[in-house]
């Protein structure tokens, strides 16, 4: 995961896959919208005060809490 770069994980959203991840204590799922835009899911709520369970995110967003997620996984959404 430490040789893996935002590049190639925004090439895999731009592929059309839905990427799973936890970023702190909750688990989100996360897929590519429009350009520079993405939908967030929340999957699982692991703290107190959970946030939106859905929400629409930035590219700037996701290039900063990327250094965080864990737990990554994928699958490709058929279109």
């Amino acid at each position: 995961m430490e040789n893996y770069t935002f590049d190639e994980f925004e090439e895999i959203l731009n592929k059309g896959y839905q990427v799973y991840f936890t970023y702190l204590k909750n688990r989100y799922m996360i897929f590519k919208t429009t350009e520079n835009c993405y939908t967030q899911k929340l999957i699982h709520v692991g703290q107190k005060n959970p946030p939106a369970k859905m929400a629409m995110v930035t590219k700037k967003y996701l290039m900063e809490i990327y250094p965080f997620m864990e737990d990554m996984e994928y699958k490709y959404i058929e279109q």
